[in-house]
């Protein structure tokens, strides 16, 4: 297999400078992933062994492609960048395959398909070095290489060093090659640093092989999948097309975007057919949405699983959860925090559910914030109803047993057990277990006082004669207070 004899160099040291931040653009996500990983991930599907040539943020970089591939890629730290010829030349020491794949680390739409053809056609055709091309009608505007041929030689001008036409000379360079191991160590010591950033350029052996008339293989590739990322504008340009191919492929197995340009979704998410988005959702974090499940507008779903015929109501917010089959989640719902809703459930309106596990046939439709529950099937939760798990120190459970019925505005107050089939009166404040099959009612005694209202809104004395002495309207109310006190429960 060819991929046996290939090795792959990442060039993955630059200081991003055109992101005028302090970051790497390399750890930008495209949808949803690191823009390294792209390559990474990619060479590893090849089965191509790589070394990232590592140097602006290179313990950043080193750490995320580590622990997306368990440490089986190599990488060179390039502590001083002088050019991508310097990237290759302190490689040069470890170089142990025929062939040799140069490419970016800021490529994230570059296909197995393009890599494969490269490699193929540059073993087929018995080249020295094989490049990609591509065309694009301005090339001053996004800073490539230009390939210019002349007196039977080829050679790449960069577009710092371009002095021509802008419109001139529209075919680029793409920056991914192939060379041959021998080539590269024979002439590598040659590269010089004479340009305008006095830096060693990799496409100074396209010259050097020309003059020694050497065979170069140049194969041609789409501008939109060999598009490198320098800024934030190019970054979202990636993003944007990265996100059309998914959605595009997820309609061709089924799914249906009711306004696809506004969804955002990321690159491991899973959508079964029969299922509708909605505008404004955002799918992310390798989420499994199920069959005939529908996404109701604005609402984001962050590693979620969902399983078939699920219906989430519009602007809902669920992470880290399971929602299983036939439940409605939502409208203006959180669920989060490796919660699991049962079977046609139902979740409603404001309603937020955390570390929780719901069963089947369950219903908290209004107003509840659920946290580090357990409840079972068949129960109905009132409206306005809250666990408090926690004590200022540490969090309680709470758990509500089987067909159990929660008044409105309930109060629960963990740790605490509700057992099976009880019932709780509305507005009431529970601190106790309450035994199977009970009425819990914990609230104060209603007091009606005939004709009372009347006083309390009799006018006081003016100021200046209020004393030590109250008035009548402040002893009555007073009186008031005092009545309910002694009728309490």
């Amino acid at each position: 297999m060819i991929s046996e004899k290939t090795q792959a160099l990442v060039l993955a040291a630059g200081k991003s400078s055109r992101l005028k931040t302090n970051r790497t653009k390399l750890l930008e996500k495209i949808c949803g992933q690191e823009m390294i990983l792209y390559i990474t991930k990619l060479l590893e599907k090849l089965a191509i062994n790589s070394t990232l040539i590592v140097g602006h943020k290179a313990d950043q970089i080193i750490n995320t492609v580590s622990q997306h591939h368990n440490n089986n890629i190599n990488f060179i730290e390039q502590s001083e960048q002088k050019g991508t010829g310097h990237a290759v030349m302190i490689a040069q020491d470890i170089l142990d395959k025929e062939y040799i794949l140069v490419l970016n680390g800021d490529g994230p739409l570059i296909t197995d398909t393009l890599i494969n053809k490269l490699l193929h056609e540059h073993e087929s055709q018995n080249a020295t070095i094989s490049l990609v091309t591509s065309c694009v009608t301005l090339p001053a505007a996004y800073g490539y290489g230009r390939i210019m041929q002349e007196n039977n030689t080829v050679r790449i001008v960069e577009a710092v060093d371009y002095t021509g036409e802008s419109k001139e000379s529209c075919c680029i360079n793409a920056g991914i090659y192939v060379f041959t191991k021998q080539f590269l160590l024979e002439n590598l010591s040659k590269l010089t640093t004479n340009n305008k950033k006095n830096e060693y350029y990799i496409t100074d052996l396209i010259k050097m092989a020309s003059e020694q008339n050497l065979k170069i293989h140049t194969v041609h590739a789409p501008f939109d999948s060999i598009r490198a990322i320098n800024d934030f504008k190019e970054l979202w340009e990636a993003d944007q097309i990265k996100r059309a191919e998914l959605i595009s492929y997820w309609m061709q197995h089924g799914v249906r975007f009711l306004m696809p340009h506004n969804v955002l979704i990321d690159h491991d998410v899973q959508i079964g057919s029969g299922t509708v988005i909605g505008t404004g959702v955002h799918l992310l974090n390798g989420t499994k949405i199920g069959a005939d499940c529908t996404i109701e507008s604005f609402s984001t779903i962050k590693n979620c699983t969902l399983e078939n015929n699920v219906t989430i109501r519009s602007h809902t917010v669920l992470s880290d959860s399971i929602i299983k089959t036939e439940t409605q989640i939502g409208p203006f719902a959180h669920i989060s925090s490796n919660s699991s809703i049962g079977t046609q459930s139902e979740i409603g309106n404001f309603v937020e559910v955390k570390r929780s596990n719901i069963a089947h046939k369950t219903k908290a439709k209004h107003l509840s914030y659920l946290g580090d529950s357990t409840i079972g099937s068949h129960v109905n939760i009132g409206a306005g109803t809250i666990t408090c798990n926690y004590d200022g120190k540490r969090k309680h459970k709470t758990t509500i047993q089987d067909s159990v019925f929660v008044g409105s505005n309930n109060t629960l107050i963990a740790p605490l057990t509700i057992n099976k089939g009880a019932y709780t009166a509305a507005g009431s404040t529970i601190t106790h277990n309450v035994p199977e099959n009970a009425l819990a009612i914990a609230r104060a005694q209603q007091v009606i006082k005939e004709n009372y209202a009347p006083k309390l809104k009799q006018p006081s004395e003016p100021e200046k004669n209020n004393s030590r002495n109250n008035d009548d309207s402040d002893m009555l109310f007073m009186g008031a207070q005092k009545a309910d006190s002694e009728t309490m429960l």
